[in-house]
């Protein structure tokens, strides 16, 4: 009889037969019994219709795992057989896995873009909008690529007042999603009017950073409208779907941000040409509307009424002047029996008069004092008037006069005889 084994010596020799025959294995089947643990390693089963086997990828591997693994899949792992001594299982010991008929960045890719867009990252509603003159823009890309050059082409033909301030970030390789995420929460700071983060074309690998769940983070996150610019065209990334635009390539972006300063000049030109049209149009209708009102103002103003008062008073004037005219005549005509009418009442008249002049001389002589002259008689007058001395009464001024004297005197006194 051979010598006894224990069971530790028995585990030991088939885990060095196991561990040597099968040093590298792909095997293909669908996962179940997925367990991460809190030291990051992963536990799984993977099985077919008739058996099963169970697995393990450890920390290291499993970071550098595209996708997650998740229940049901189909994925096939790269490994080794090995012997879990302390129980007597054998296990597979994952380098790397990928799903079954396709990359494993293809369906890291989907299962992302799936997550984020359960949350609420590709929302239409929640997207920004840009300026459309903005005054600066924040570059995030690398500074030594391509990409930046073509951007601060673009943008010195398109509209040189922007102002361009680079934040020089790694766009490929390990780190680079995490310095991408800062550097559009440091962009994010500067309240600046857009952001642009991008890099040129490459392969799947190389622009993976913008896959990123963290990029992916940090854009959501950001207050200033941003502009995704990776790759070519054909690259779509999870950046572009989570950016408020998506731009085909990096001088794309600064295209569709910034106007064109010759397009600018050119609608200003027809905007000042139709401008002056405009104008000269309605000065035109200004100058035909000033004409009529001139012609209304002659006809309705005060000038255009004086003229026609004073033309009413000249022939107002000329009636009057041919009615005067006319009554001359008329009165000539009749004036003339009038004249000799009153030639005779005239010669009638002063014989009349004359007669009574002579009548009232011959009275006058015969009452005149100079034929009174009796001694001791004068005529009283009183204001040129003869009086009776019953008219005179105390105080009473008189004159006293005869042919040839007049005598002034007063009434001191009134003796009744």
């Amino acid at each position: 009889m051979g010598s006894t084994l224990s069971v530790s010596g028995l585990n030991e020799q088939i885990k060095t037969l196991l561990e040597t025959t099968f040093e590298f294995v792909s095997v293909e089947g669908e996962l179940s019994r997925i367990t991460h643990h809190n030291s990051g390693h992963i536990y799984f089963t993977l099985k077919d219709a008739d058996s099963s086997i169970k697995c393990v990828m450890f920390r290291g591997n499993a970071a550098r795992l595209k996708f997650a693994l998740t229940e049901g899949a189909h994925v096939v792992i790269h490994g080794a057989l090995s012997l879990y001594k302390p129980r007597g299982e054998y296990q597979i010991n994952c380098v790397s896995a990928e799903p079954y008929g396709q990359g494993a960045l293809a369906v890291a890719f989907e299962q992302l873009k799936k997550k984020l867009e359960e949350k609420g990252y590709f929302d239409p509603a929640r997207k920004k909008s840009f300026p459309k003159y903005p005054q600066t823009i924040v570059l995030v890309t690398s500074a030594t690529g391509a990409a930046l050059q073509d951007m601060q082409r673009v943008a010195s033909q398109r509209w040189p007042l922007v102002k361009l301030i680079v934040i020089d970030v790694l766009v490929q390789g390990t780190m680079a999603a995490g310095l991408i995420a800062d550097g559009l929460r440091y962009a994010d700071s500067l309240n600046v009017d857009a952001i642009i983060v991008g890099r040129g074309g490459g392969s799947i690998e190389d622009l993976w950073a913008f896959n990123e769940e963290v990029v992916a983070d940090a854009l959501y996150a950001l207050k200033t409208p941003v502009v995704s610019a990776v790759g070519h065209e054909i690259d779509w990334v999870i950046s572009d779907y989570v950016a408020d635009m998506r731009a085909p390539t990096p001088s794309a972006a600064m295209q569709m941000l910034l106007p064109d300063q010759n397009e600018l000049m050119q609608s200003i030109d027809e905007m000042r040409y139709g401008a002056y049209g405009m104008i000269m149009q309605r000065l035109e209708r200004k100058r035909e509307q000033l004409l009529s009102m001139q012609e209304a103002f002659k006809r309705h103003g005060v000038e255009h009424r004086l003229e026609i008062q004073r033309q009413q008073i000249k022939e107002l004037r000329e009636r009057l002047n041919g009615q005067i005219v006319v009554n001359l005549q008329r009165s000539s005509r009749d004036l003339l029996p009038l004249r000799e009418r009153l030639g005779e009442y005239a010669q009638s008249t002063l014989r009349r008069k004359s007669s009574m002049l002579a009548q009232l001389m011959e009275a006058f002589e015969a009452q005149h004092p100079k034929h009174k002259n009796k001694r001791g008689f004068a005529q009283v007058t009183r204001d040129g008037k003869v009086i009776d001395l019953d008219e005179l009464f105390v105080g009473d001024a008189f004159e006293a006069m005869n042919d040839h004297r007049s005598v002034r005197s007063k009434v001191i006194e009134i003796i009744l005889v």
